[in-house]
């Protein structure tokens, strides 16, 4: 009887369809992988959920830093700006961001180990992935055998970077963090009923849908969204999700039955 051989099932997702389908062919070469390529953020959704739901999940997501980036205005987004969360920039409708793509699948498919691909190396968006659940940021001109141990390492548990890139990615990752104990400080001032009312905001209700959520006048809702503000020294509802999210504070899930707190 042969050797039963163990397969490495990689997603790729590139907004170049013609770079995502020659990069896959390479990889499919080898006789443990297979690969299927994506061209857009959703489309990789879409290919992440039919293998998860047919008990055949991805085992790597490589995704480009950049992708579907000119469709969503494209700017960098800070470390800071995804800890801890599963949106970012360029999370709408239509179109994902490869680094708030990286959230994503790390919300929905935990297993999936996901490395990021990238033109250049950038020390800021490099631990930005990082902190969104990416296991890897590798240069797109890397090396065939380069990658294939990149895909072979994360699925050991190893988070791979580019020697180059260590430095700078610690520095953010330090200040990242800083950033997060101040907020996290501010946070822990809330009164449960207040941290709920956050939770509602940081999941983009507005006043009339948390009242309705939580069973409160919209009067009662708005002292208390003042309240947060108040406390959190921010002026508007995005400053305090942003600071919410730095802190580590996720959205309240819409599937659950609010819970009356006082």
């Amino acid at each position: 009887m042969g050797v039963s051989v163990v397969r490495i099932r990689v997603l790729v997702a590139d907004a170049h369809r013609v770079f995502a389908e020659s990069l896959a062919a390479a990889l499919a070469a080898e006789p443990d992988v297979d690969v299927l390529p994506a061209g857009s953020g959703q489309a990789a959704l879409r290919s992440l959920e039919r293998a998860a739901a047919e008990g055949r999940r991805f085992d790597v997501f490589l995704v480009d830093a950049d992708l579907d980036r000119d469709a969503t205005a494209g700017a960098p987004v800070p470390a800071q700006a995804v800890a801890g969360n599963g949106a970012g920039a360029g999370s709408g409708a239509g179109a994902l961001g490869g680094i708030s793509l990286t959230a994503r699948v790390r919300s929905a498919h935990p297993q999936t180990r996901t490395v990021v691909l990238a033109a250049r190396d950038d020390p800021a968006r490099a631990a930005a992935a990082l902190q969104a659940g990416a296991f890897g940021w590798v240069a797109k001109d890397s090396s065939l055998s380069r990658l294939l141990a990149v895909i072979r390492g994360v699925l050991r548990g190893e988070t791979h970077l580019p020697p180059a890139l260590l430095t700078g990615v610690l520095r953010e990752l330090t200040a990242a963090r800083e950033h997060r104990t101040e907020s996290e400080q501010l946070v822990e001032s809330l009164t449960p009923r207040e941290h709920e009312v956050l939770r509602c905001m940081v999941a983009g209700l507005g006043r009339k849908a948390v009242a309705e959520r939580l069973y409160l006048s919209p009067h009662t809702v708005r002292t208390h969204m003042q309240n947060v503000l108040g406390k959190l020294g921010v002026h508007s509802t995005l400053a305090a999700v942003a600071l919410a999210r730095r802190a580590g504070v996720g959205p309240v899930d819409l599937g659950e039955p609010a819970r009356v707190s006082g």
